[in-house]
């Protein structure tokens, strides 16, 4: 059998400390994690059971890149991540089981075009095209579990330009990561190469063209990239 056109590529993120690659199966992204983050968005922070939209593998862009602006928005925003690497096959995972199916953990930068995705809220339509564009997903090499563990509790931060915007600890994450792998499973079968954004705390806000974005996990990973001009 021959392809009509070239299979697209692998996109693979570096695991830390060595040549080895991780391949990216699919992004998917807790809404609303941290109770800050709900109130700033204006919304209840009660413990609602936990929503996901999903992001292309290849909006994977790596740690020291130069994001271009992207087209169609005049309201770019960061949101800093824990990310959680899903090395093992699973469907219907029991919360304490959840953990077994973990390969490692990074921190990414969730990028939202937010006009975009406050418009097709007020619509009521799907808002993939405010979160799910290109070069949305900078993260920074894996660390497995074996050499870092599991991180409950740590400071998660940005910084732009130098000054702190976002500053929270993991251990405020509405669901834990355990919860969240069980309750993703319960819809969709997780395999290898799944890879999940927790949710971000609060502090998010617009960047532009030329501002230089820091984050990272305390104990897990740092990142930094760099707003460039938009592509033509």
């Amino acid at each position: 059998m021959a392809y009509v056109v070239p299979p697209p590529a692998v996109v693979a993120i570096p695991v830390a400390g060595g040549d080895d690659s991780f391949p990216v199966r699919r992004i998917i992204c807790v809404g609303r994690n941290y109770e800050a983050h709900a109130r700033e968005m204006g919304k209840d922070p009660t413990r609602e059971p936990p929503f996901f939209f999903t992001k292309p593998a290849d909006a994977v862009v790596p740690d020291g890149s130069a994001v271009p602006y992207p087209p169609e928005t005049k309201n770019l925003h960061y949101e800093i991540e824990l990310v959680v690497v899903i090395g093992k096959e699973g469907f219907e995972i029991p919360e304490d089981k959840a953990l077994e199916h973990v390969f490692g953990y990074t921190v990414g930068i969730d990028l939202t075009r937010r006009d975009l995705q406050s418009a097709a809220k007020d619509l009521g339509r799907p808002w993939d095209w405010g979160k799910a564009f290109d070069n949305s997903a900078p993260i920074s090499p894996i660390q497995p579990v074996s050499k870092i563990g599991h991180p409950a509790k740590g400071r998660i931060w940005l910084s732009v330009n130098g000054a702190v915007k976002q500053d929270g600890d993991i251990a405020d994450l509405i669901w834990s990561v355990p919860e969240v792998i069980a309750f993703a499973s319960r819809s969709i079968r997780l395999k290898a190469g799944d890879v999940i954004m927790t949710g971000t705390p609060a502090g998010v806000g617009a960047i532009v063209e030329g501002d230089k974005v820091e984050g990272g996990v305390e104990g897990v990973a740092n990142i930094a990239i760099t707003i460039a001009r938009p592509q033509t």
